[in-house]
């Protein structure tokens, strides 16, 4: 069979088709060497599409355009959202389908199908989505039909309308899944998955589009293709819209109407299960709840833990329950999960608390088993159609690496960490054993975390939860902001109340250029919610900057994007207190955002994190990361939220000693859920000898220093690759990595005490790396700002084990 060459998805497809999924956390995976939480569902992209950006699964755990103040600028601050605003070329036949569809009075009604300049979040409801979401299918499917009919090889009269009927259904399914992940229902949920077949028919009837197709063929191939700026001849024949100018399509276009008809009947599928998947988890991790009584029981814990806890039964009935006297309900949410693992010497609950974790989803009717197995199945049968060998080589033809090289970069950090997570796991028995440990010689999965911590706190003399205090989140935003400031010269400041939220606790801020101007917003939510929110850390657009999309008078339409965590919330009088962890969690997201809100692309389809390869989208992400053991940064953060005092000098050096603590095993924990991904993608035979959980288990004798339980069943909440962006891609947090440290490495050759110098590498950084978005290839644009390729060693110096992968 000939293969199929391709080199991405439809934007369409990219942008639709993919469940938002919270990158999640759970606290074991994640990048090293920094743990973070592990979540109920693995959500901060695809069903193979739409970017959605779900933290790595370390993590723990930002609306519209507004109305504008006057300016004397011509860049538009608001952009008003009409789903039903014809086109002026619309035909009478269409425009007639647009009356059709807005005739009944509850439609019109619909907050859905109305104009508003920011999305109605407060109004939205299950009972909304329905007639809604069909409304703007029947409407949109009446504009396709005429752009199919009136469709020229030029911008104005393909591009120009493709991306309006692509917005339209993008931020109206992109509020309700958004109400989903952070205000969830039953009715909500049930709605959705009514009418997602429905929407997954029109993408993929607009991305197998034959004379849209050969209308992009056609600007590909003439004479004034040269002429046509960098973004976008990327546009049409990169990651995006016509990505099949090179003999076929990812999404099915090159194939004959039978086997159409087939990869169509995997993409719902396919999209059914995802969503199952995540339900699933998200059902199973709320299920849990151990009350306990006894105080002893929970020694060890912090009181902002029992603060939770009692919360927590608070919220269950136990009306009269106190942080002090109980009674307390443990949940396997990442804030109460997650001090468990850290802080109960009862072993027990540990055991008890760990194994419900590690087994979520994994029996009864929540079982994952046999969707893993069906997705997998689908997924290969869908490689096959188009031509290549295993899932994973579809996967990587959207990305920069390849399988080659993906595993190439596995096994060198896996090797250069080996050792060091042997001698880790010495270390902790060896610490154990002085401490009089029972259980010393034999150390296991809910003994690690307790230990460490107990090692941590020794050995630097640090207890994150004493770090708390110092935390304090409002300050923390402060600091980020003025970090934003000094290296980008952006002003964020409140905009509350300008904007419907989905909850009180959300805030709303608006970003300003050094002029005064603003360029963009932003929607904040830090707080869990365990009953309606998904669990994890994720950011994600709300509107992209937009050319086209921009209203009569103004050059463009702003940015908008959402940053949800899950932190610890407000106690009593306190204010949310945050860990270190949650503090690296939030300048994370806050790198996505500032990549979606920073960009200078006027095409929409290739603005801000649109467009942008896979295995790069983690760069400013993991680069904000590094600031967070930035002196001056930290300490401008660090202010301790009673007396106003700053986080002491040898705590701060104790906390950046501390950052190579266990690098070796935080690393190789990682690399185990990358590789296990990869070889699930290429080598696993679904229906064959071996199961998913033998792969699991054989993949982590070489990745694992302390081999998993034999009961083991993560891979039933793994939904960073069965619900989320990450199949065949969960390598790309190690990829971007290496270019993320790199990128830092950039402002330490200039001297991070130089502020003149770091302005400069800053404004370089916005210039490149968050300005071009997907308007031009990611290598192009880290070696316009590095000056060269990046290399690994950064990232192995910054982890301690540059040493032992000179050795290695």
């Amino acid at each position: 069979m000939k293969r199929i060459r391709i080199m991405a998805t439809l934007v369409i497809a990219n942008m639709l088709m993919a469940t938002p999924t919270s990158r999640a956390s759970l606290n074991l995976l994640r990048r090293s060497p920094k743990p973070k939480y592990f979540s109920s569902s693995c959500q901060f992209g695809p069903s193979t599409f739409r970017k959605s950006y779900p933290c790595p699964i370390w993590s723990s755990s930002f609306s519209f355009c507004l109305p504008p103040p006057r300016s004397t600028t011509s860049t538009s601050l608001s952009s008003s959202f009409r789903p039903f605003s014809s086109p002026p070329s619309m035909s009478s036949a269409a425009a007639a389908a647009v009356e059709s569809a807005l005739s009944d009075e509850t439609l019109s009604s619909n907050p859905l199908l109305q104009d508003f300049d920011f999305p109605p979040f407060d109004s939205v409801d299950a009972s909304h989505v329905r007639p809604g979401i069909r409304a703007l299918l029947q409407h949109l499917e009446a504009e396709l039909e005429e752009l199919e009919k009136s469709v020229e090889p030029s911008w104005p009269k393909l591009v120009e309308p493709l991306e309006k009927i692509v917005d339209r259904l993008t931020v109206v399914w992109g509020m309700i899944n958004h109400l989903k992940a952070v205000k969830d229902t039953p009715e909500l949920r049930a709605a959705i998955e009514d009418v997602q077949p429905e929407k997954v028919k029109f993408q993929l009837r607009l991305g197998q589009s034959k004379p849209i197709y050969n209308a992009f063929k056609a600007i590909r191939e003439s004479p004034d293709w040269s002429s046509l700026s960098e973004a976008r001849q990327r546009l049409v024949e990169g990651n995006m819209i016509s990505a099949q100018i090179k003999e076929a399509v990812l999404i099915g276009i090159a194939l004959d109407d039978e086997k159409r008809e087939e990869f169509n009947k995997i993409e719902q599928e396919l999209e059914k299960l995802s969503h199952k998947f995540s339900e699933n988890v998200l059902d199973a991790t709320k299920k849990f709840e151990k009350l306990i009584t006894d105080k002893k029981e929970i020694e060890g814990l912090p009181p902002s833990a029992l603060g939770l806890f009692a919360q927590a039964a608070v919220s269950k009935g136990h009306e009269n329950a106190t942080a002090e006297n109980g009674p307390w309900i443990i949940t396997l949410d990442a804030p109460s999960y997650l001090p468990v693992m850290q802080h109960a010497k009862n072993r027990a609950l540990r055991e008890e608390v760990y194994r419900a974790y590690l087994s979520r989803a994994s029996s009864g009717d929540l079982d994952n088993t046999a969707i893993i197995d069906q997705i997998l199945k689908l997924r290969l049968e869908k490689a096959k159609l188009l031509g290549y060998n295993n899932y994973a080589e579809v996967s990587m033809a959207m990305k920069m690496a390849t399988v080659e090289k993906a595993a190439e970069l596995l096994e060198k950090l896996r090797s250069a960490s080996w050792d060091a997570a042997v001698q880790d796991m010495e270390d902790l028995k060896s610490f154990a054993k002085d401490q009089g440990a029972a259980e010393s010689d034999s150390l296991t999965h809910w003994d690690t975390t307790f230990w460490s911590e107990r090692l941590r706190e020794s050995k630097y003399d640090i207890n994150e939860e004493e770090l708390r205090p110092y935390f304090s989140l409002p300050k923390v935003m402060d600091g980020l902001f003025s970090l934003a400031k000094t290296l980008f010269g952006i002003d964020i400041e409140p905009a509350d109340g300008l904007a419907p939220v989905w909850n009180n606790d959300v805030r709303f801020y608006r970003v300003k250029d050094s002029s005064g101007n603003p360029i963009a917003y932003f929607y904040f939510d830090p707080y869990s919610r365990p009953s309606e929110k998904r669990g994890g850390a994720w950011m994600d657009e709300v509107v992209s900057r937009s050319r086209v999309m921009a209203q009569k008078g103004s050059s463009v339409r702003l940015p908008v994007a959402h940053m949800v965590c899950n932190q610890t919330p407000p106690v009593g009088d306190k204010p949310s207190l945050m860990t270190f962890r949650e503090v690296e969690t939030v300048f994370h997201e806050f790198g996505h955002a500032l990549q979606h809100m920073l960009t200078k692309q006027d095409e929409g389809l290739v603005a801000g994190i649109r467009n942008i390869e896979w295995d790069a989208v983690e760069l400013p992400s993991q680069f904000m990361e590094n600031w967070c053991y930035h002196r001056d940064t930290l300490m401008s953060i660090a202010k301790h939220y009673e007396t106003g005092e700053t986080l002491p000098e040898e705590v701060y050096k104790k906390l950046l000693a501390a950052r190579t603590f266990r690098a070796g095993s935080f690393s190789l924990r990682q690399l185990k859920f990358a590789s296990v991904d990869l070889e699930l993608h290429t080598k696993y035979v679904p229906g064959g000898p071996e199961s998913i959980y033998d792969v699991d288990q054989r993949v982590s004798l070489k990745t694992q220093v302390i081999p998993p339980l034999p009961e083991d069943r993560f891979l039933c909440s793994f939904s960073h690759i069965f619900a989320g962006g990450y199949a065949a891609g969960y390598y790309s947090y190690k990829w971007a990595e290496v270019l993320s440290a790199d990128a830092f490495s950039a402002f330490e050759d200039a001297g991070l005490d130089d502020i003149k110098a770091v302005k400069e590498t800053g404004q370089r950084f916005r210039n490149t790396i968050l300005a071009l978005g997907g308007g031009r290839a990611p290598l192009k644009v880290f070696v316009e700002f590095r000056g060269r390729e990046p290399s690994p060693e950064p990232l192995l110096r910054h982890n301690g084990l540059l040493a032992a992968s000179a050795s290695a």
